[in-house]
């Protein structure tokens, strides 16, 4: 069993799934369909397990993002992804990380179905433009221009300057360690003036409905001192754990210039299954 290609590439599919829903939940439910269609193909039919189960996994995260636009359109308060646990070993390829950061993922988000996991195939896993024409139901002329679309709109919305890691390990240093503090001058030192913090508690725990903008407001929220603050890597970047009066958050940051610009807290609790143990994310 443990030779079956499905077994072999399940780190692989389970990470398509996710970059295209945002959601381990959701890509779960994926692979356990794409599984079931797998159990059921003719394997001397296949001349390459990978690429067939990658399309396989493709057309079934379609199908289920066309399904959750919906929900999300009626989802309370700021919708963000679900954040998983990794370890630091994520973070040593470096695209990977980039592309399975909550901030990529919020940007993907604004993509349309097809415009995502176009993106998602060829960007971050360099799938040819034929294969991802069959996954997609597009021609490859088609693909190429969806391709390019979409790299212009994540462009124009990711963050501006690539971060090394040790830069962005010591300024989420910093914000936690202020955060444990409760101190407002050093949450105002280590924030940008124009600093967004978005919050999602989708109707289950105290959340901003909106966006949270300047670094004056933000702090004023952050300021307090009862909580548990923990350093842990999420989505293969440095983050934050955070505990208050026994309900969870998890705090995802972009750092800009030595600054943090912008904050991500997922409290939600639905989606913060994953936080004990750590999710397989490869390429």
């Amino acid at each position: 069993m443990t030779e079956d290609p499905f077994v072999v590439h399940r780190s692989l599919l389970f990470t398509v799934a996710y970059e295209m829903l945002g959601s381990s939940a959701d890509a779960e439910d994926v692979l356990q369909e794409s599984w079931l269609r797998w159990a059921d193909v003719d394997r001397t039919q296949v001349r390459d397990p990978r690429a067939y189960l990658v399309r396989t996994v493709t057309r079934q995260a379609l199908n289920r993002l066309r399904t959750l636009s919906r929900s999300r359109e009626e989802y309370v308060g700021e919708w963000l992804p679900e954040p998983l646990l990794t370890s630091p070993d994520v973070a040593e390829d470096i695209e990977l990380a980039e592309n399975v950061s909550i901030a990529m993922l919020t940007v993907l988000e604004t993509l349309g179905p097809t415009e995502r996991a176009v993106f998602v195939l060829r960007e971050v896993f360099e799938v040819p433009y034929g294969e991802i024409a069959e996954a997609v139901g597009k021609s490859a002329v088609a693909v190429r221009q969806i391709a390019r679309r979409a790299r212009e709109h994540v462009a124009a919305r990711r963050p501006r300057v690539p971060v090394s890691r040790s830069e962005q390990q010591a300024v989420v240093e910093r914000f936690l360690a202020a955060l444990r503090t409760g101190q407002l001058q050093e949450l105002l030192d280590v924030m940008a003036p124009d600093v967004v913090l978005i919050a999602d508690g989708g109707g289950l725990a105290a959340a901003a409905p909106a966006p949270i903008h300047g670094a004056a407001l933000v702090a004023s929220m952050l300021a307090r001192p009862d909580r548990v603050v923990s350093a842990v890597w999420l989505n293969g970047a440095p983050a934050g754990r955070i505990e208050i009066d026994g309900r969870v958050a998890a705090v995802s940051l972009v750092v800009e210039d030595g600054k943090v610009t912008r904050i991500h807290a997922i409290a939600n609790p639905r989606k913060l299954t994953r936080l004990d143990e750590p999710a397989e994310l490869t390429r």
